[in-house]
């Protein structure tokens, strides 16, 4: 029923959650990957795994893992929504830093309700990204396609802009903002120090600062190309 605390449980929601993002290319997920996105033991994931299967959420694909259904995909998504819509409702309404939210909506997403996130959505003017860079799926269950690259991953000489961050660490927030490496911002790569160094970044195109961006939170930056103006 609309407004109705959602029925899953919080570790099935977690796993849709993280076996969604796992799968987002369209490859399946290795139970050792969903043991260590989760942080748990692979022979908790081996039973839950089969309990979601037999829920009809999930499929095994013979040697290669483990999918969600159309099914599970719908419930992953709408528990994306709620995350997103709560961390943009937190910062733009709330006041909380972009390094405090995520903790913050992992705790209250398995308790609000579609019919709160909603109305949080409307009184955000239904936002289509979160203070990350992460689409936020619409109520219809439908998202952005995300196929963007890491920094750590641009070839030297490419211009291009923060499209996401990786938001489960508050003190590489806490970096990434004191160097303006925020969502939106225009990079230059101007240098490379192979095979997996350090790239150096200037942050905001010509004239902008040059920043020294270590291999590890490169990784965490997606980049893209221009990003269009609302």
């Amino acid at each position: 029923m609309p407004g109705s605390t959602p029925k899953l449980s919080r570790s099935v929601e977690d796993y849709l959650k993280a076996i969604f993002s796992l799968t987002e290319r369209g490859e399946p997920a290795s139970t050792s990957a969903v043991a260590q996105a989760l942080d748990v033991q692979p022979a908790s994931v081996t039973g839950m795994v089969k309990r979601l299967a037999e829920s009809g959420l999930m499929e095994h694909v013979p040697y290669r893992g483990v999918r969600l259904t159309p099914r599970g995909t719908k419930e992953a998504l709408g528990i994306i929504r709620r995350h997103r819509i709560l961390e943009t409702y937190l910062v733009e309404r709330l006041g909380y830093s972009w390094e405090d939210v995520h903790a913050e909506a992992e705790r209250l997403e398995h308790a609000a309700s579609d019919r709160l996130i909603d109305r949080m959505a409307q009184a955000l003017e239904d936002p289509s990204h979160d203070p990350h860079g992460a689409p936020i799926p619409t109520s219809a269950g439908e998202i952005e396609r995300t196929d963007f690259v890491t920094l750590a991953d641009t070839p030297l000489g490419q211009s291009v802009h923060i499209r996401a961050v990786a938001d489960e660490d508050p003190e590489r927030l806490r970096y990434m903002e004191s160097k303006g490496l925020l969502p939106g911002v225009r990079l230059s790569i101007v240098d490379r120090e192979p095979p997996a160094g350090p790239v150096t970044v200037r942050v905001g195109g010509p004239g902008g600062t040059d920043q020294v961006v270590g291999r590890e939170l490169a990784s965490r930056i997606f980049v893209g190309g221009p990003v269009e103006s609302s």
